[in-house]
C-alpha cells in the first residue's frame, strides 16, 4: 500500500515547483496523472522528457479560474478515465505588496486562484471523486494561513480560507468517501520564491527562524502529498500537515 499503483490523480498547477514535484513523486509511485497548465509550452516541455520514460502522464491546458476550462478538465477525466481517485488543488500565485498598495484586481486575483479555484474544480470533480470509491482531495496552503510570515495579507488570507476550506469538505464528503487534507510548506525552492530567496538579506532571517537550518525542496512536500493520498493515510481527514522545518515551534 506505500504506492500509488493503479491511482489516477489530476495536479493543477503541475509544471513547476510543488506541483511539478508531486507530478514526478506520483508517477514514481505508480500513479496515472493529469496536470494542467495555463501555457502549452510548459506542458509540452515537461511531458516529452516523461512521455520518453514510458509514463503514463497527460497534459492539459487549462485555468482553473475559468468556469469553461474547469468543465473541460471534467470531460476529460470522464471521457478518458471515468472516476478520479486524487485531487491535487496546487496551482497559486502571490503578489507581494503592503495591503494598501493592492488594486481591487490584484487582491481578486488572488482570492480567485488561491481560495475560489480550488472550491469550485473540487465541486466540479465531486462526482468523479465520488465514483473512485475512495479518494482524496490535497489542498497546497501555506504557513502563511496560520501566522504572519511576510508573504502579504491577500496572500494569507487566501490560504486560511483554504484551510478551512479543507476542514469543511472534510466532514461534508467523508460520506461520499473523499477525504480532504492539506500541506503547509514554509519558504521553498519554486519558482514562485525564486526572487525572494536570491537575496541573502531576505534568506539570512528565514533560514535563523528555521531550527532545521535550511529552505525545503519542493519534493519533501511531494511526499507529504503523496502520503495524504495514499490508502495508508486512511483515517486522516480535515487536517492541516505543516512542514516548516520546526518554524512554528521556535519561539526564540
Amino acid at each position: 500500500m506505500w504506492n500509488l499503483k493503479n491511482k489516477q490523480a489530476l495536479v493543477t498547477g503541475g509544471t513547476k515547483g510543488i506541483g511539478k514535484a508531486a507530478v514526478l513523486e506520483f508517477l514514481e509511485l505508480g500513479a496515472e496523472v493529469l496536470f494542467t497548465s495555463r501555457t502549452q509550452k510548459d506542458i509540452n516541455l515537461l511531458l516529452e522528457d516523461l512521455q520518453k520514460e514510458g509514463k503514463k502522464v497527460h497534459g492539459l491546458v487549462a485555468d482553473v479560474t475559468s468556469s469553461e476550462d474547469r468543465q473541460k478538465v471534467f470531460d476529460y477525466i470522464e471521457k478518458h478515465w471515468g472516476k478520479l481517485d486524487i485531487l491535487v488543488n496546487n496551482a497559486g500565485i502571490n503578489i507581494r505588496k503592503k495591503a494598501n498598495d493592492y488594486t481591487d484586481e490584484e487582491f481578486r486575483k488572488v482570492m480567485e486562484i488561491n481560495l475560489n479555484a480550488p472550491f469550485e474544480l473540487s465541486r466540479k470533480l465531486h462526482s468523479l471523486l465520488q465514483k473512485s470509491g475512495s479518494a482524496k482531495i490535497v489542498n497546497v496552503a501555506s504557513s502563511a494561513a496560520t501566522q504572519d510570515v511576510g508573504t502579504g495579507t491577500p496572500y494569507a488570507m487566501s490560504k486560511a480560507g483554504l484551510l478551512q476550506q479543507t476542514r469543511s469538505l472534510a466532514v461534508e464528503w467523508a460520506k461520499d468517501r473523499i477525504r480532504v487534507n492539506a500541506v503547509s510548506p514554509w519558504f521553498t525552492v519554486t519558482p514562485l520564491t525564486k526572487g525572494l530567496l536570491s537575496e541573502q538579506e531576505r534568506m539570512a532571517p528565514i533560514v535563523k527562524r528555521t531550527p532545521l537550518n535550511r529552505v525545503a525542496e519542493a519534493s519533501e512536500m511531494a511526499s507529504i502529498i503523496a502520503f495524504l493520498a495514499m490508502d495508508k493515510s486512511s483515517y486522516i481527514t480535515g487536517q492541516n500537515i505543516v512542514a516548516d522545518g520546526g518554524m512554528s515551534v521556535n519561539a526564540i
